[in-house]
């Protein structure tokens, strides 16, 4: 973003003076260049207004009674909820002693009176876009990191992201002394889908069985793509029990679902294979091997039905 790209509308500015008259001064030359500005007479107004808007950037008077404004610099800097506003103090000149105390509190600038109105805008400017250029290529980074955790095309988890939590959560059940339950899911006949219907509404089929199980899953389930029609599901805190009715669920869910295509309405069935964590397995695979196992007895059995690797039988 380039510093004449900046739209002053787009910003809010808190003004922070326990004397009146300056911050009507401050304030009709940033509402002269078109910012949007708020006030506050003490550091405990201050606080209240930051709660209670979105700012952007604060101008803060180094001194002030009761509060002064390196208190209130420090309270915010040590905030992780407002700690990355930028603060510009202003000051008299004979205070600049106090401005070494200032930066090493987190201001980024200061402002000596009396203002200089050109000198003030400019700082504002300055500071406020190297904010929006900050916050941008935090969101983009934060973007990209999502994006490489997810599978292009049903932006659930993809296979390397999936096995990150799971190896996480099974270091947690250990500790904690708790199970987990894991589901492999497996859709039916798919290549026979992608040839009679085509690649394009294989791919929408995808999408929707996908959708259909994250809106009845739980917040702390995981759940992700282990490579082409095959899906895995992670239920933590979950019993036997509990994991067998997650998958009858999802077999009733899918086999109900019907996709319209030009060739008529697509239909589709899912086998899982259910594996619960044991307190003598050493490792993840142990229980992806299980879950696999037990899915191998799933398909060998019938499709459309879930299978639990302990029993062997279906269910």
């Amino acid at each position: 973003m380039q510093l004449n790209t900046l739209i002053p509308e787009n910003f809010l500015i808190l003004i922070v003076d326990d004397i009146t008259h300056n911050l009507k001064l401050v304030g009709k030359m940033l509402d002269d260049a078109g910012y949007n500005t708020t006030f506050a007479t003490s550091g405990l107004q201050a606080f209240e207004r930051i709660k209670n808007n979105k700012t952007d950037l604060i101008l803060l008077d180094l001194m002030m009674s009761e509060m002064d404004g390196l208190e209130v610099c420090k309270t915010l800097k040590n905030d992780p909820l407002f700690q990355d506003i930028p603060i510009i103090f202003l000051t008299a000149s004979h205070e600049q002693d106090h401005l070494i105390d200032a930066f090493e509190a987190g201001a980024v600038d200061y402002i000596t009176k009396p203002y200089i109105k050109n000198e003030l805008l400019a700082r504002v400017k300055t500071h406020l876009t190297l904010k929006h250029t900050t916050d941008t290529l935090k969101n983009t980074l934060l973007q990209l990191e999502q994006l490489a955790q997810l599978d292009p095309l049903t932006q659930v988890l993809n296979r390397r992201r999936f096995f990150e939590v799971a190896e996480a959560e099974f270091e947690s059940s250990i500790q904690a002394g708790k199970t987990f339950s894991l589901l492999l899911l497996d859709l039916d006949h798919f290549k026979k889908i992608n040839h009679d219907y085509g690649h394009l509404i294989g791919d929408h089929a995808l999408i929707q069985f996908t959708s259909v199980i994250r809106n009845n899953i739980r917040d702390v389930d995981h759940f992700g793509r282990y490579g082409g029609e095959e899906f895995v599901l992670l239920l933590p805190e979950t019993t036997l029990e509990d994991a067998v009715k997650m998958a009858q669920e999802i077999c009733y869910l899918i086999f109900n679902l019907s996709i319209p295509t030009e060739k008529g309405n697509l239909h589709m069935t899912v086998s899982i294979g259910i594996a619960i964590s044991d307190s003598q397995d050493t490792r993840i695979e142990d229980i992806f091997d299980r879950a696999d196992q037990s899915l191998y007895q799933a398909k060998a059995q019938r499709l459309n039905s879930c299978c639990v690797c302990q029993s062997g039988q279906d269910i």
